[in-house]
């Protein structure tokens, strides 16, 4: 995913809307080969949101079958393996007799399904199962090859188990959200299935699928590894991507808007401090300002300088997209990692018992993007509140609260106020979840990532701060039409005219929810993260 360039945009699904529906016959659309390599992002989104189908190749099949026979084998001599021949956690210690076996691998996936809460999105579900399969290919976990299969097929009939939100502490793996999904695999927990919610095992039998009997190890490998946190890792970075381009067209129309200097973007400004993303920012704001009509009309003011929401803006939205270019490292190395636990080796014989089920690499990563997406908000809440008014220095005498008539009609005036009260949440949900840790399995768990909660986080402030960014589209809209007739910059013109396409502009007071709601809807959609010339 080199820079996002030719990163695809998607129609974004309500929580509730099955993938299956935006199906594609299987003959016109690209299949995920699961060959035992590591996923792209690209390919995590595609089967996540829509629906591509997956495919497990040859290559796999041999690395999962070189594990298994090495369980196998273990399973049959006796010998005392974690998860395989003893119980788990804590009672590492109890071993168990070879005729309960099979037992052990059920009674792990049903005790451990205590998951609480509203059910995840079907996209984060779909890419947890994804992920989760591609994991167990790779031949260190030793499960049998039927076990990969029926995940794919999961995913290809269009079956999305019911995985309570909360309840993986995010280490020894994300264990009850894993243990809800795996339910269905035996023909347990619940699924979504043509748009109905039924029992796992009847969503079987619908889709003509039979449930599974686990064998040893099994039950151990599908609940064990990080793919809840991986998922909505994937998922986030790409809404985030497609939020930071859209945040620097916002920032774009309000600078035009706001009548601010188009100096401090000079290229040799920032080439003198070498940073990445504070280069590629300025680069884009300059295209999105190029032949600016409003920039001629005020190049010999009596302003020195702008606020810094308008002068430092390659300076501070180029350390957000540095921050995610770090978290997009972290992120994509775990789409080529084991994270189960013990992890089988076939090249030697060895089953080695160690810790990669630790998410502590992605909660780091998680809440560092959610800090990250905290500055863009209250960087862009700023802007709006600058937008409002008063304009002492603005010859062309642009109102208070971007209303023709102030006094009578309030304007853009409450708009500002919702602005304030998102960010102070998001300011809240930006609490980084991995320095706190809560001891679990009687200690021998001391030190866990919490990792999923910096997961859930993150969904709520992205969200939270896709609506930030909606309000100062609008705002820096309504600001240009004070303007007229100078032009802004063609990018900035694309954008205002895209936002008009959603949006009239206001010339009395009417009700705003509905229009910050609609930009919002196209912000997710990566309607105002396009490409730009000049």
């Amino acid at each position: 995913m080199a820079k996002h360039k030719t990163r695809q945009k998607h129609t974004t699904m309500k929580n509730n809307q099955s993938p299956m529906a935006q199906t594609m016959p299987i003959s016109s659309v690209d299949i995920v080969h699961i060959t035992g390599e590591a996923l792209t992002p690209s390919e995590v989104i595609g089967v996540a949101r829509r629906a591509m189908p997956v495919q497990l190749e040859d290559t796999a099949i041999v690395r999962i079958q070189a594990a298994r026979d090495v369980v196998d084998a273990a399973a049959a001599e006796g010998r005392k393996v974690y998860g395989v021949t003893t119980g788990f956690g804590h009672l590492s210690s109890v071993r168990i007799p070879q005729d309960q076996l099979v037992q052990l691998q059920h009674n792990l996936l049903r005790s451990h399904a205590a998951g609480v809460g509203e059910p995840l999105s079907e996209d984060v579900t779909r890419a947890m199962a994804l992920l989760l399969a591609a994991s167990l290919a790779r031949g260190n976990s030793g499960v049998r090859v039927e076990v990969v299969q029926q995940l794919l097929a999961l995913l290809n009939h269009g079956i999305t188990p019911v995985v309570p939100s909360r309840g993986s502490v995010g280490a020894s793996g994300d264990l009850a959200p894993l243990a809800h999904l795996a339910l269905v695999l035996i023909g347990e927990g619940e699924a979504l299935y043509k748009g109905e919610k039924v029992a796992g095992g009847e969503a079987l039998r619908q889709a003509g699928l039979e449930p599974l009997t686990l064998q040893a190890k099994e039950g151990l490998a599908l609940i064990n590894g990080t793919h809840l946190m991986e998922a909505i890792a994937i998922l986030a970075l790409d809404d985030a991507r497609t939020l930071v381009e859209s945040a620097e067209v916002a920032c774009a129309m309000s600078i035009e808007g706001l009548m601010g200097s188009h100096v401090p973007l000079d290229p040799r400004i920032h080439r003198r401090r070498g940073q990445y993303g504070q280069q590629v920012t300025a680069t884009r704001l300059r295209q999105l300002l190029h032949d600016s009509e409003i920039r001629q009309s005020h190049e010999h003011c009596l302003r020195v300088q702008d606020p810094y929401t308008l002068r430092c803006a390659p300076q501070v939205i180029g350390a957000v997209r540095d921050a995610l270019d770090y978290c997009q490292q972290i992120f994509e190395r775990e789409l080529n990692a084991v994270t189960d636990n013990p992890l089988i080796f076939p090249e030697d014989g060895d089953i080695l018992s160690g810790g990669n089920f630790h998410g502590q690499p992605l909660a780091l990563a998680l809440d560092t993007l959610a800090i990250a997406l905290t500055q863009l908000a209250s960087f862009s809440e700023r802007r709006v509140y600058n937008l409002m008014g008063p304009h002492e220095w603005d010859t062309n005498g642009a109102p208070l609260f971007l209303t023709p008539n102030p006094g009578l009609n309030s304007g853009f005036m409450i708009v500002q106020y919702a602005a304030a009260a998102l960010v102070n949440e998001i300011k809240i949900l930006a609490h980084p979840a991995s320095i706190d840790s809560i001891p679990t399995s009687a200690g021998m768990e001391d030190f866990v990532s919490m990792g999923v909660t910096s997961a859930h986080k993150l969904l709520r402030l992205l969200e939270l701060a896709r609506q930030v960014i909606a309000i100062e589209l609008l705002s820096a809209a309504q600001m240009l039409e004070f303007r007229l007739p100078l032009k802004p910059g063609a990018g900035v013109q694309q954008a205002y005219d895209h936002v008009r396409r959603y949006v009239a502009k206001l010339e009395e007071d009417r009700v705003m929810a509905p229009d910050i709601a609609i930009i919002a809807q196209a912000l997710q959609e990566g309607v105002f993260a396009f490409p730009v010339e000049g």
